[in-house]
């Protein structure tokens, strides 16, 4: 099994190799890539100095599987090279995700949408895989009519330069700054690029990224975006309407048995989901479910998980994986 890192050398390429090697993902070749400014580094894996080559090294190679996480410039000019090659490709960017041909995918939800012929698969935008391993359950058994969302995202979402801008700021030191305005003791209601109406890209992923897992067009989904002075991992707010009435106990229950999610919720005991408890783990973090007294079939859920694993590295693997199982990889 021949296997590609194609940004083998940024925050999300580097827990990819982490992820293979925790997972113990069939590696015989690994093949990491980057821009040419990294070509000749070095990047550890299984204990081993491995050189990274260029992108186009890399389709020269003919890697069986290529994860993707290099943006969504390079994976709109690469991604179609390496597939012509007969390389299946992961891609982490949201360069593919709302293309119709292409499967994105979320392994616990929708796996089985992946086919023998799809050579690019998109991963979801990180808040869209935590919120929805909550909510595909208690869609299935309830349906959802309508999703208020606020988000609350680690400042590793935008990368290495935004952890250092907070590092900066919290050591008094001046230096390069990834967001607009300061992040230490700040909230920033500005996640991606705003568009035309008035949404920010990061809060529109929200909503295209769930009715196209959830395979729902019709459902109502607005969302707030916003960067806090965290790294750990995102945390969400989420006010689900449901279609039909539901059962506290039986949300519980449905939570609990959802691969992958920990219910962890008791106010009594001060114990709620925090990013500093997702940091490092790829389980989602479930708590503070209560009933919305202001109006019918209503359940507020409060979210929180690691960004750059669940969130990105460790669901491209997963997908990976199940292809292997599935026989979609050899």
């Amino acid at each position: 099994m021949k296997v590609a890192v194609v940004g083998a050398t940024g925050m999300v390429g580097r827990m990819m190799l982490k992820v293979l090697e925790e997972r113990d993902f069939p590696v015989d070749v690994l093949i990491p890539s980057a821009s040419e400014r990294s070509v000749g580094r070095e990047v550890t894996f299984r204990g081993k100095p491995v050189k990274v080559v260029s992108v186009m090294e890399a389709v020269e190679a003919k890697a069986d599987v290529a994860l993707f996480s290099a943006g969504g410039t390079v994976s709109r000019e690469w991604a179609p090279v390496f597939a012509e090659n007969g390389t299946v490709v992961i891609d982490n960017s949201s360069a593919w995700r709302m293309e119709k041909e292409i499967p994105l995918v979320v392994p616990e939800i929708n796996a089985s949408v992946i086919g023998k012929k799809d050579k690019i698969i998109a991963n979801p935008n990180c808040s869209t895989i935590q919120m929805l391993m909550a909510l595909a359950p208690l869609h299935r058994e309830y349906g959802i009519s309508r999703l208020v969302i606020s988000t609350y995202q680690s400042v590793t979402g935008t990368g290495i330069r935004a952890v250092t801008q907070l590092d900066n700021e919290r050591h008094g030191i001046s230096g390069e700054m990834a967001y607009p305005y300061p992040i230490d003791l700040n909230c920033l209601p500005h996640c991606d690029i705003f568009l035309d109406n008035g949404y920010t890209k990061e809060e529109m992923k929200l909503v295209n990224e769930t009715r196209k897992i959830l395979d729902d067009e019709e459902m109502r989904v607005t969302a707030t975006a916003v960067r806090v002075p965290v790294k750990g991992g995102h945390s969400e707010a989420v006010n689900v309407e449901f279609k039909r009435e539901f059962d506290l106990d039986r949300v519980r229950e449905l939570l609990s048995s959802a691969p992958g999610v920990i219910l962890y919720d008791n106010p009594d005991e001060r114990k709620y989901p925090m990013p500093i408890i997702a940091h490092d783990r790829d389980e989602v973090f479930v708590g503070r479910i209560r009933r919305d007294f202001s109006q019918e079939r209503t359940l507020n859920m409060w979210v929180v998980a690691d960004n750059i694993r669940k969130g990105a590295a460790t669901n491209a693997v997963q997908i990976a994986e199940y292809m292997v199982s599935a026989g979609l990889l050899k």
